[in-house]
């Protein structure tokens, strides 16, 4: 039988951020039995980054899964089949908005929902532009709530985008462990 922890790895929209999550989820294949889920614009938009098939398919190779897309495949991720972590990456300034607000309307935040009803860590990675401005006061919220995580963040581009926020994502792995203990990886303004 196979010991691996059960990490859910669940993709939202800044597709300029999926080469480097890709290569993070890489890095987790050994460690985690790993769950797939993208939001339905993350399933379903073709971008100069790559095709929505494409990205499908290369979590579905990493994962050896089937990737969760709609609401009704990420209900039983928390009652029927829970998750030891829960990590968004990428998350959105919309996602970290329905995060903070309780608003469920895609896999993501019906996972995400579904996941906290089990009093386990959600693990966020966030990328957006508004993270100075609009998103601001939607990761306060979260930084306040239980079972909350955070991968460790910066400034994506003072110059040309002064309000731009993005996790680091070479420390997933870290958060995800830290998160795993309850505890928050620090410092958290890298």
């Amino acid at each position: 039988m196979d010991n691996k922890k059960r990490l859910g790895v669940a993709l939202c929209g800044s597709y300029c951020t999926y080469e480097q999550v890709f290569r993070e989820l890489e890095k987790l294949t050994g460690k985690y039995d790993l769950v797939p889920i993208m939001s339905d614009t993350a399933a379903e938009t073709d971008t100069r980054f790559g095709s929505a098939a494409k990205n499908i398919r290369h979590l579905m190779d990493l994962t050896g899964k089937r990737v969760v897309t709609t609401i009704a495949e990420a209900e039983p991720l928390g009652p029927k089949a829970p998750m030891d972590a829960l990590l968004i990456a990428p998350c959105t300034g919309n996602t970290l908005s329905k995060l903070a607000h309780g608003v469920t309307d895609s896999a993501v935040t019906m996972a995400a929902k579904a996941h906290l009803r089990n009093g386990r860590p959600l693990v966020l990675a966030f990328s957006t532009n508004d993270g100075l401005s609009g998103s601001a006061e939607n990761i306060a919220r979260l930084l306040n709530r239980k079972h909350m995580y955070f991968v460790p963040f910066r400034q994506d581009d003072p110059t040309k985008k002064p309000n731009s926020l993005q996790a680091d994502f070479a420390l997933i792995a870290q958060t995800v462990e830290a998160a795993l203990r309850g505890e928050q990886l620090q410092p958290l303004l890298v």
